[in-house]
């Protein structure tokens, strides 16, 4: 019986033959062995180049070409070219690679060791252990004094170089060096890189160089305005007096350049981006994306996985660097500024600092630049909300609630500015994802009961002004004119709707009403969309289940009935919940208004004459209207107090204004909607159909307390 076997697991075994008759080969004199080695070679680097070498190959192999053995030179420079590895490579093959290095009788010519360095130059970015180099700095650094792979460990030193590896005494040995070697441009790149982390002490008056930056900073500022990057941003940033931060992020050089490429730094504008796009040279250390918008806008239009994974190796340097007790948290948080100013530039939060901050939250205290924290965040990608809060927000909101108002309203402002970040998103995007509904409902279901417990514990204004900016924005999203189509309305708790409507501020429920206002429609759509067939992701009538919409629905009767029909805290209408007061207290309630005036009942309140919130406003409307009256001299007699159905009538016939009790209370909320009140007017005339006719002038009927809610 014959057993399929995958074409990749024959080329493996059949490279791991090779590979064990090649090490057997080497340990006999050319002369003296029966066959000849040569064919065995060939054949190995063609089938390493189509398949690749697992782990234990490729180790054995680098333990072939570093130690002493019988093949010659161009056999082992051979299977150098073609070490292509499947997977990371182990931080036992580089120290190997690393220990060969330099003169001595058992090690191997300084050609060989100059192509591994170029190998290692290749692959730095898919190590198992990418600090293994870092380690390795001072063995690497003091090689440079070997001629013949200077080049290739010069580069290999520029892009593994951190601060925490300039030091003085290199860079006395560097200028040294340099000098001897007639300013080798190896050793002038390398330089160059030391150069952007001190450069007070690579200059050879930095008193006069400090003096020099201010003069300029000053000019620049003066000329441009105070910005620090360029104006179309397609040249390469160099800014003028870096402070101490921005060291920490090399500036863009680019070294070892062949010959029809084209460095970042020879471009003068837009049109030489452009043209030289497919030619541009990556530069030394990519991580320089961080602060130069040119290599910002050659990242986005040129990505690859390398280049992704050069930067992540960085940042998790860093990240070992705290962790290790080699930078403090000053560095840290230096870092976090400049990882804000980038992912602001670019609105978008990459996969390899998401995952950073994988690592980094659960090691925050908390302390320290939480607005940069927060800033960051607030671009994170549109992912399974679930996900995201396990391992982001939740360990975030571990680190920084500290049962505080301003801890509760930071948090809150991040979730607005993702749930605005999403919505932009989801604008721009061609199609919405399916997952996009679930997710933006469970960052909603989050934020409520947050929202609830700032409201109850901070009752403020403000506090209740930054809780509507979040379902504002929610509406805004479930609003749009695609995504309404898409995205599921999700209801802030019951206790927090009644509270914002109870406010003493006009401009809270207003603004709470408006929203409501906005999710009716939203219904309203939902419920004339049949189901599609095809299950697809629009919402429809079956989006929703009938307690929820009845639910919803409540909220509208009882704020109907506070402000027009004059029933507040009823329950015996359709849907109505009775604003959710216990009915014992009703009556407790009823009893406590007759006893302060007899002509009061609690049930009118509320309405547009009586509520504390618009009383003023009802009053200075009918005011208005007698003062137009009274230009006309028509007028004996003026209104006084809360206006009423009956005073209404009584004023008419006493020779005062004459009005109906619907048209002034239309009067009233056309003055509401005029005074950037006009949430109020939203709800009623998107609640009762009739009224929005009669506002909108579309017949002459007005609205009585006795029609319906529709």
């Amino acid at each position: 019986m014959e057993t399929d076997i995958d074409p990749a697991s024959a080329g493996h075994q059949e490279i791991r033959l090779l590979v064990d008759e090649v090490i057997e080969s080497s340990k006999i004199p050319a002369k003296t062995r029966a066959t000849n080695v040569k064919p065995t070679i060939a054949s190995l680097t063609s089938l390493s180049y189509e398949w690749g070498l697992l782990p234990e190959t490729l180790d054995d192999l680098i333990i072939l070409v570093t130690t002493p053995n019988h093949l010659d030179q161009a056999s082992q420079a051979a299977i150098i070219r073609n070490l292509y590895p499947v997977a990371p490579i182990s931080r036992k093959s580089v120290l190997q690679v690393i220990s060969c290095l330099g003169h001595g009788a058992l090690k191997p010519s300084l050609t060989l060791q100059a192509a591994l360095l170029k190998w290692l130059i290749t692959v730095h970015h898919t190590l198992e252990s990418p600090q293994t180099l870092s380690q390795t700095y001072a063995v690497l650094f003091n090689l440079l004094d070997t001629a013949a792979i200077r080049p290739n460990l010069s580069h290999l030193l520029a892009l593994i170089t951190r601060r925490k590896h300039v030091q003085p005494f290199r860079i006395q040995a560097l200028l040294s060096l340099s000098r001897q070697t007639g300013h080798d441009p190896s050793l002038i790149g390398l330089l160059r890189v030391f150069k952007d982390y001190y450069p007070e002490v690579i200059h050879p008056d930095p008193q006069w160089r400090a003096r020099l930056d201010e003069i300029q900073d000053a000019h620049f500022h003066q000329t441009e305005k105070g910005t620090l990057r360029p104006r179309d941003g397609f040249r390469v940033h160099r800014p003028i007096g870096r402070s101490t931060k921005n060291r920490m992020i090399p500036v863009v050089h680019t070294s070892y350049v062949s010959e029809n490429a084209v460095t970042l730094e020879e471009i003068e504008n837009v049109a030489g981006f452009v043209k030289n796009l497919d030619k541009l040279e990556l530069p030394n250390q990519l991580v320089a994306v961080l602060a130069d918008p040119l290599l910002q806008k050659l990242m986005l239009l040129r990505p690859d996985s390398e280049s992704e994974q050069r930067r992540a190796n960085w940042l998790n340097g860093v990240l070992q660097d705290v962790r290790d007790g080699d930078a403090d948290e000053d560095t840290l948080f230096d870092m976090l500024d400049i990882l804000r100013e980038y992912v602001v530039s670019i609105k978008n939060l990459p996969p390899l600092l998401l995952d950073f901050f994988v690592r980094f939250l659960p090691l925050w205290d908390g302390s320290g630049r939480r607005d940069a924290m927060f800033e960051i965040l607030s671009y994170s990608p549109l992912l399974d909300f679930k996900e995201l809060y396990k391992h982001i927000f939740q360990p975030l909101e571990a680190a920084t609630l500290d049962n505080t108002p301003e801890s509760l309203l930071a948090l809150l402002a991040l979730y607005k500015n993702l749930l605005h970040h999403w919505t932009v998103l989801l604008e721009s995007s061609d199609t919405v994802p399916d997952h996009a509904s679930v997710t933006i409902t469970a960052l909603v279901r989050h934020v409520n009961p947050l929202a609830l417990t700032l409201c109850q514990t901070c009752p403020s204004v403000s506090s209740r002004s930054a809780i509507l900016d979040f379902y504002e924005q929610n509406a805004r999203l479930v609003s749009h004119q695609v995504l309404k189509h898409y995205i599921c309305i999700e209801l802030p708790p019951s206790s927090l709707i009644y509270i914002l409507f109870f406010s003493s501020s006009a401009a809270i429920v207003s603004r709470m009403c408006a929203i409501l206002a906005s999710y009716k429609k939203g219904f309203e759509m939902a419920m004339l969309t049949r189901p599609d067939r095809e299950k697809s992701n629009r919402i429809d009538s079956s989006s929703y289940n009938r307690t929820f919409v009845g639910l919803f629905n409540g909220y509208l009767m009882d704020m109907c009935n506070c402000f027009w029909r004059g029933r507040a805290f009823t329950n015996s209408d359709p849907n109505a919940l009775g604003c959710m007061i216990p009915r014992s207290l009703v009556p407790v309630l009823s009893s406590y208004v007759t006893s302060l005036d007899e002509a009061q009942t609690l049930a009118s309140l509320f309405s547009l004459s009586h509520s504390p919130l618009l009383s003023l406003q009802s009053r200075l409307c009918i005011r208005s209207l007698e003062d137009a009256e009274v230009e006309r001299d028509s007028l004996r007699i003026r209104h006084e107090g809360p206006p009423t159905q009956s005073s209404l009538g009584q004023l008419a016939s006493s020779g005062g204004l004459r009005i109906s009790w619907q048209d002034y209370r239309v009067k009233v909320l056309e003055a509401l909607t005029a005074r950037e009140l006009g949430g109020i007017t939203d709800l009623l005339k998107n609640t009762m159909t009739v009224l929005r006719k009669a506002i909108d002038g579309e017949g002459s009927s007005r609205p009585t307390t006795s029609q319906s809610f529709q």
